[in-house]
């Protein structure tokens, strides 16, 4: 019997390769001589570069960059070598989490630390990039990651904008005289799960601008600015699209990958199964395994499991799931390809008790031994 695991993570409890690991424990006291094989799993948001890194072999790397407020931050990112690829997520040099909440103001956070990362990735032989982008805590377009890049952009009297959102309302013009060279070379997949237009009612600004500090006013001119902004860059890019889907995502990141780099947005699962080339694992699996924290309604909006679930079911494949808890609305979750689906918690406890990582891996390994012991009961 060949099984296939790809589970993501469970946060604050288990990371995607323990859990894999613990289902693979229980599968065995079942089937000793089962094959199973764990791949790592994460759906592009926190914690995937760390997941993706560890799972394929990778190398992880910290470098000092610029936070979101200017100040020093050592942000971390992997390596894998074999294939010259980077994996980021943007939150690490620019995240909403690196912030006090009082202190949050997307009119002076930056993301000129993102391609500080993206500039010593490529210092390191990189060429390749997957880029998570979620969970910043910026609104500047994406204008420092390009200055970190080697893109000018200037006011009228000739001088580099400000960091953050403020310098989109003293722009200018746009130079691309210093670009660093090797970015031409450089291709990046961008994960992002969102829909949002760079501006309008659905833009960054007005869509998680009040999220990261703004106020109403805020939000106004810095959509304004937004706006004027990607006019400028068209002249400068015909391909530039301020309406595209995603072009908003991480207050414009998506924009300025879109517009300024060799770049693609694409679901965070769609690049995860792609990257781990989970299709050839499951091609010849006799049944697949996933799961997550929590499976409910939302698993099925393009959470790793559900698409777990489309790659196995495009082969025939039936798919169990596991998860620290389900909701009435999980039921969703059949439709969507998951044959049968089990929560691993197993007595009233409290939820600290519940996520400590010992309690919850053997909650884990104990759960799927019983589910394999009804498989081997009517195999």
């Amino acid at each position: 019997m060949k099984i296939i695991v790809a589970i993501d993570s469970m946060k604050g409890s288990l990371s995607s390769l323990d859990a894999g690991e613990a289902i693979a424990a229980g599968i065995h006291r079942v089937y000793s001589d089962a094959e199973v094989v764990v791949r790592p799993l994460a759906d592009g948001g926190e914690g995937t570069a760390s997941a993706l890194t560890l799972g394929m072999g990778g190398v992880w790397h910290t470098v000092k960059v610029t936070g979101p407020l200017g100040n020093m931050v050592e942000a971390g990112y992997g390596i894998l070598e074999s294939s010259h690829t980077a994996i980021m997520e943007m939150s690490a040099a620019a995240g909403i989490t690196l912030i006090p909440k009082e202190k949050r103001n997307p009119m002076h956070t930056t993301t000129f630390g993102v391609g500080e990362m993206i500039v010593d990735a490529i210092r390191k032989g990189c060429r390749n990039f997957i880029v998570g982008i979620g969970g910043s805590a910026t609104n500047d377009g994406g204008i420092g990651m390009l200055q970190a890049l080697g893109f000018e952009f200037m006011s009228a009297e000739g001088k580099a904008v400000d960091y953050g959102a403020i310098g989109l309302s003293q722009l200018e013009s746009i130079n691309t005289d210093h670009v660093l060279p090797e970015l031409h070379e450089c291709s990046f997949k961008i994960a992002c799960d969102v829909n949002n237009p760079l501006c309008g009612d659905k833009g960054c600004s007005a869509v998680f601008g009040p999220q990261k500090g703004a106020t109403a006013e805020m939000v106004k001119k810095m959509d304004l600015d937004l706006n004027y902004y990607g006019e400028l860059t068209q002249k400068v890019f015909p391909k530039a699209d301020m309406f595209y889907p995603g072009t908003g995502a991480a207050g414009g990141l998506g924009f300025a990958f879109l517009s300024y780099t060799n770049a693609v947005l694409k679901s965070g699962i769609s690049i995860v199964l792609e990257a781990t080339r989970l299709a050839d694992y499951i091609k010849d699996a006799d049944l697949v395994i996933t799961g997550e924290g929590r499976l409910d309604a939302q698993t099925v909006m393009g959470k790793a499991p559900s698409g777990v679930a489309s790659l196995a079911k495009k082969y025939g494949k039936k798919v169990l799931a596991f998860s620290g808890c389900v909701s009435k609305d999980a039921t969703a979750c059949n439709a969507a390809g998951i044959d049968a689906f089990f929560p691993i918690l197993r007595e009233v406890v409290t939820l600290d008790e519940a996520m400590h990582s010992d309690n919850a891996r053997a909650n884990m390994a104990d759960t799927v031994e019983q589910v394999f012991r009804i498989i081997r009961a009517f195999s």
